[in-house]
């Protein structure tokens, strides 16, 4: 055979996978291939593949009756929006996309190559474990993985896209990269599956209760983007790509031609009720400051008491880190404040400036949150907050109560600009509780209890429940207007826009865990 010819063969062979019959199985399942879905991801006609001859080394078990070329994943490099990432599919076709340790030295490789080069990395994963039939060097091509994912951490962006099977040790470079996407009834992750569980616990539960998309993006916040099929994931991905850079030493792309309806400017002058119990919605604020349909929320169903998101502000993108009255009131708990935790650390890794709206009553009390260590995870937002060097403005909208208050990037833990609306409740606790304790002998031996509570409430009221006794003191750096919050924040942010800042010299910090 002309050796032309016979390279052309190997390609081919090698792009079947598993062959045809495992292909036509994974579409029938309304999956996509490894390289249909790169071919997805990827800009046009950008992919390049890396080991794509590589086969397995193993002969135990039959194995050597079953190589393919590739070994069950297909690595390599590409651009999205014309920027360079890298990339590795794991192949279902080929022995259920089991990882053997040359499908993990394929894997590290291209993970070097971001490292060493400078850009992100995605993993595309659908497999159905460790390669049982090589023991423990499949577990160690495991260990090799996590060990790049770790030193990776912070130098460039790691994206995870589950897109089917992910058990046992293989759910821990997951979980250790920065976000990770799922999609809607064909892709799962858990420790131990169904049947160890019900042998160990007794409990009878579904892959899909256990470790599907809608319980990972709910109940344990492993999961951060919930899609309905292959191709819209894989859409988002790009999509979120376009807010970020391409590495811990740049600055994420600048969008030239951005919108903004001035309509806003006066529609959020109507979001806050006149009565400030209620609730709203603290997207509608966001909205009213950004750009045009530039807002890409994280973690959107988990810990729905706080908002964060990805969006821009004049084309630059920014981090939102945002209390929801509509969600217990917008108090911090356990869940909110291991989100907002970790999406700010995102954001002071790769550059992001943090704008951060505040409207947090205290953090939620009981014994549930004080049992399972409120305290700590608590603990991990004000870390967040105090370590992040990147430029850091908060609003305090409404109420800013207690040591939430101070926790929600306040002046005193290194935010940068502090504004607050007319609307604004600054103070050590609401105005009815704190007339309880201030003021309890003298409504005690009141003619009227009652009514001399509520005369004490207002005068604590007029006091403390306003922005101008912090405005006073410099702990609040001015008060605005509703409407004039889109223009402050743009300026704020040009202002900070050469921000430089150096934390002392350590080795590095122990976050609360």
């Amino acid at each position: 055979m002309d050796r032309n010819q016979q390279l052309i063969e190997k390609r081919k062979a090698s792009s079947l996978g598993g062959g045809q019959d495992r292909i036509d199985a994974q579409h029938k399942k309304g999956k996509l291939t490894a390289r249909e879905r790169i071919s997805l991801l990827l800009d046009e006609d950008s992919f390049q593949e890396l080991g794509m001859f590589v086969e397995h080394r193993s002969n135990s078990f039959g194995l050597d009756k079953q190589k393919y070329p590739g070994d069950g994943v297909v690595t390599g490099y590409g651009t999205i929006h014309g920027r360079l990432v890298y990339v590795f599919s794991q192949d279902f076709t080929v022995l259920g996309g089991s990882l053997s340790q040359t499908h993990a030295e394929k894997i590290c490789k291209v993970m070097d190559l971001a490292v060493k080069n400078q850009a992100p990395v995605i993993g595309l994963n659908d497999s159905g474990g460790a390669r049982i039939q090589e023991g423990v060097v499949s577990l160690a091509g495991y260990a090799d993985i996590f060990y790049r994912n770790t030193r990776a951490s912070g130098v460039v962006p790691q994206l995870s896209v589950i897109m089917g099977p992910c058990a046992g040790g293989a759910v821990y470079s997951p979980a250790l990269t920065d976000f990770i996407f799922m999609v809607e009834d064909t892709s799962y992750m858990f420790v131990t599956g169904p049947n160890v569980v019900k042998t160990v616990t007794h409990e009878e539960v579904t892959s899909e209760d256990l470790g599907g998309a809608k319980t990972h993006a709910e109940k344990s916040g492993v999961n951060h983007f919930t899609s309905p099929n292959d191709v819209t994931v894989l859409q988002e991905v790009r999509d979120l790509m376009s807010y970020l850079p391409q590495n811990c030493d740049a600055l994420a792309p600048h969008i030239s031609n951005y919108k903004f309806d001035e309509q806003k400017i006066t529609q959020i002058e109507t979001i806050l009720p006149e009565n400030s119990s209620l609730p709203y919605d603290i997207r509608e604020v966001i909205n009213c400051v950004i750009d045009d349909n530039s807002f890409r929320e994280v973690h959107k169903d988990f810990a729905t008491n706080i908002v964060v998101g990805f969006a821009r502000v004049e084309g630059r993108t920014i981090g939102v880190v945002a209390n929801q009255p509509m969600s217990l009131a917008g108090v911090l708990d356990i869940d909110s404040s291991r989100k907002g935790a970790r999406f700010v650390r995102f954001c002071d890794a790769f550059n992001i400036p943090l704008l951060t709206f505040e409207d947090v009553p205290g953090f939620l009390p009981g014994t549930d949150q004080e049992w399972n260590g409120i305290i700590i995870h608590g603990a991990k937002l004000l870390y967040a907050f105090s370590e992040a060097t990147v430029p850091r403005i908060t609003v305090i909208t409404r109420k800013a109560y207690g040591g939430a208050f101070d926790v929600m990037n306040s002046k005193n833990i290194g935010a940068d600009i502090n504004f607050a609306w007319p609307t604004a409740e600054i103070a050590v606790m609401g105005a009815k509780g704190a007339a309880e304790i201030i003021f309890k002998r003298e409504i005690a031996s009141a003619e009227n209890p009652e009514e001399r509570w509520k005369e004490k409430e207002a005068e604590y009221a007029e006091i403390f429940a306003n922005p101008y006794r912090a405005a006073e003191r410099g702990i609040i750096d001015d008060v605005i207007l509703p409407s004039e919050t889109r223009q402050k924040v743009v300026q704020a942010f040009k202002m900070l826009a050469n921000k430089k800042e150096e934390l002392p010299k350590k080795k590095h910090g122990n976050i609360p865990m």
